[in-house]
């Protein structure tokens, strides 16, 4: 992988060199503009509305219109002249406990990994956010850009994901929020009935992304001259049922499709090999294998008083 960003985490008065690497992929097909009659790529000229030239990549800055329709050109030189602390460093803020941050604020992820002489600083602050079940906020400016940010433990590494400000997220603007919509209670428990017939450990490993096997078997049909794959038919959805009776449905459609089993208890998440060694490595002192498993399991107990 390459980093797209070298830095330091400033945590209190601790400094660890890092390297910023995209966490994520997406597995999407990318499609060009062609000339539908012989499969040409379609260019587009970067041409200047003002003089009606074609103009060179060098000679393109970036520039903001007022709203009066004057445009603000800023170049490279003005941005690294901002008067931003963060340019080249993870700020941390403060240390909030997981729950309390709404996902919707969630952008992007990355992986941070440590300067050879970071490497015992790195694993300290990873271990004492892995222990404590808190995440670091944090402040970063990536792309010229300051943005609030999130740091959080991952197995073994530190792993900070982008994060949106108050601003920038939507308020919900809706009808029917205005109106008072009442659940009936027996409605409510054959809903919750439905909920624990479907309940189950979130494991990614057993979702597949149907829609990119699909466009692939389609593409492999058109470049061999196949025939290509057709839809199957949608299932014709019948008469039209009451919410009482499609939430009775569906609970005995779950219900069979599990065997008629009872869904299975929650089992807490296993320790990984490395976790396990670090928990036992910190432990060494006293030879007892018991303290180190009841130091792992120390967070869950904390999670579960208010905050």
């Amino acid at each position: 992988m390459r980093s797209v960003w070298r830095g330091a985490i400033s945590f209190g008065l601790v400094t660890i060199g890092v390297r910023l690497y995209t966490a994520t992929e997406e597995h999407d097909f990318r499609f060009h503009q062609v000339h539908r009659e012989d499969g040409g790529r379609i260019r587009y000229k970067r041409v200047c509305q003002v003089c009606g030239e074609e103009v060179p990549f060098a000679d393109i800055a970036k520039g903001y219109e007022l709203d009066d329709g004057r445009m603000v050109v800023v170049d490279a030189e003005d941005l690294e002249k901002l008067p931003i602390n963060t340019d080249h460093a993870i700020d941390v803020l403060e240390f909030v406990p997981v729950e309390e941050i709404d996902p919707i604020y969630f952008q992007k992820s990355y992986y941070l990994e440590p300067d050879k002489a970071a490497a015992r600083p790195y694993v300290l602050l990873r271990t004492a956010l892995e222990k404590s079940g808190q995440l670091a906020v944090v402040k970063i400016t990536i792309r010229q850009r300051e943005t609030l940010a999130m740091l959080r433990a991952r197995d073994d590494l530190l792993v900070m994901h982008t994060m949106l400000w108050p601003d920038e997220v939507r308020k919900p603007d809706f009808e029917f929020l205005d109106g008072d919509i009442e659940v009936r209670p027996q409605e409510l428990k054959m809903a919750s009935s439905l909920v624990e017939s479907m309940a189950g450990s979130f494991d990614p490993g057993e979702f597949s992304d149907e829609y990119t096997v699909a466009m692939q078997k389609l593409i492999e049909a058109k470049a061999e001259g196949a025939e290509l794959p057709e839809q199957p038919e949608a299932e014709e959805s019948g008469e039209v049922i009451d919410l009482m009776t499609a939430l009775e449905r569906s609970v005995e459609q779950a219900r069979s499709s599990r065997g008629g089993k009872k869904p299975a208890a929650k089992k807490a998440p296993a320790r990984s090999s490395s976790s396990r060694s670090r928990s036992s490595s910190a432990k060494s002192g006293d030879g007892a294998a018991g303290k180190s498993e009841k130091a792992e399991k120390a967070p869950a107990k904390k999670k579960a008083k208010p905050a």
